[in-house]
């Protein structure tokens, strides 16, 4: 590549001109998608700035060399004294990983590497810690250490916990330099689904992260005959290794759900023929109440989510009346409320949950609770877009816990037709199947069924 195709190149990624001079002098050739990574970590400089860069997707897409060129040829290079440490799994693996790199990627920067223990050093001081782990409980080794730079390798075989606990340690004293985190995976591993809420599809204002995806085409430099294998996989492996695709993960239940296919923005609630909802109780889990409408062609359109937890009944209650006057809707508008069984249980007041409602004026009526079945119409419903088989259910992007619930669910490995039940996390809320439950309530209860040879809803 010219230096000034390479400069048109990082124009139109974002780079900054010093970025690029750093990388040519070090003789590093960044290609267009990891120029656009590098761009998103010198937005990390401002204030209003992301924290955490994330990037990868499909395999080959050259991540790790993207990793090491940006920490080492343009952060180490242009701040003395700073301190990085990369985190990579299993450690033998990562010092043979990390020697291989640095003598391509560094060949022209003065360093010394001290191989026992495995630090970088460059002429200004600046030194990057080639840290590993091979049980998730190695990092707390690093915990309490400050760190200017973190960049972590395969960030999906960490758990959300861990991740967070490392972040910890990223921390600066340097004036002239804002902390961050750069972070390289691709789909699935037990930190598929936090990576993918955090980074991949973060929620508005929940978190300071920018993703920049890369397939396989991206690199020019991978062998071909590797991107043949990776087409001759199947399944869910086909589709998160080649393809990226992070609606996807071994064990999925829903493997016929697609984002850009099934979260629609556009309902008009004029199309609406019929109106449900459907309520999950809870309290150290979620209370999730969702509301859809049924279009002419019996089209479930689920337009709006309440999900709260560690909430009396009365809280509640305000709030899915709000969503309804949102909806220009009342209760009495509604064919029904369904919920599960739990709530027509007596307490220790003689009262059940489901009278605590109906004081609030919300009438709860029991859902039809066959697991099997319930999923079993979800899968119809969402059809099969490669498959040309239309969905006959779409979520509005509010109904934000559903959406990333319904890819997370599992086979249940003793009971294959089962979803796996899921807790949601103490600590951080996340998690849990509460939202999918209720969803799986009111897809039952608009779903027509045969009975004795009549068609009954």
């Amino acid at each position: 590549m010219s230096i000034e195709r390479y400069f048109t190149e990082a124009a139109k990624a974002g780079c900054p001109q010093d970025q690029l001079w750093n990388f040519i002098r070090a003789g590093v050739v960044l290609q267009p998608r990891q120029l656009a990574a590098s761009a998103a970590a010198r937005s990390c400089d401002h204030e209003d700035g992301p924290d955490a860069i994330g990037y990868g997707g499909a395999r080959a897409g050259g991540k790790s060399h993207w990793l090491i060129a940006q920490m080492g040829a343009d952060d180490c290079q242009r701040v003395s004294g700073l301190k990085c440490l990369l985190l990579r799994k299993v450690g033998k693996a990562n010092i043979e990983h990390f020697e291989a790199l640095r003598t391509r990627i560094f060949r022209k920067l003065p360093h010394e590497f001290n191989v026992t223990r495995a630090i970088l050093t460059f002429a200004n001081g600046s030194k990057i810690v080639a840290g590993h782990f091979q049980a998730e409980k190695d990092i707390d080794a690093y915990l309490g250490l400050e760190y200017d730079v973190i960049g972590i390798e395969e960030a999906t075989t960490l758990s959300e916990r861990k991740y967070r606990d490392i972040s910890t340690c990223c921390r600066t004293s340097k004036p002239n330099f804002r902390p961050r985190i750069y972070s390289t995976t691709n789909p699935g591993g037990i930190g598929h689904e936090w990576y993918k809420r955090l980074f991949v599809r973060p929620a508005p204002g929940a978190a300071k992260t920018t993703f920049v995806s890369a397939r396989i085409s991206d690199n020019s430099f991978t062998n071909r005959d590797y991107e043949k294998q990776l087409q001759k996989l199947s399944g869910w492996q086909r589709r998160a290794w080649l393809d990226g695709d992070w609606d996807i993960a071994a064990g999925q239940f829903f493997t016929n759900f697609r984002h850009d296919t099934h979260v629609r923005e556009t309902f008009d609630p004029r199309r609406a023929v019929r109106w449900f909802a459907a309520f999950d109780y809870g309290f150290t889990h979620y209370s999730v109440f969702l509301l859809a409408a049924a279009d002419a062609d019996n089209t479930l359109h689920f337009v709006d989510e309440h999900a709260e937890r560690r909430w009396l009944p009365a809280q509640h209650a305000r709030q899915i009346h709000e969503l309804l006057r949102r909806h220009a809707l009342s209760p009495s508008r509604l064919e029904s409320i369904v919920c599960g069984s739990d709530v027509f249980a007596k307490q220790y007041n003689g009262r059940s949950i489901a009278e605590e409602y109906a004081a609030e004026g919300l009438t709860l009526k029991p859902a039809n609770m066959d697991r099997l079945n319930g999923w079993a119409q979800m899968i119809r419903r969402l059809g099969d877009p490669y498959s040309n088989i239309t969905p006959k259910l779409f979520l509005h992007p509010r109904c934000a816990k559903l959406i990333a619930q319904i890819p997370a669910l599992q086979h249940d490995p003793n009971r294959p037709e089962d979803v796996l039940k899921i807790d949601v996390d103490d600590d951080t809320g996340e998690g849990g199947d509460d939202a999918a439950d209720a969803c799986r309530y009111l897809v039952q209860t608009a779903t027509p069924t045969l009975r004795l040879g009549k068609l009954k809803w």
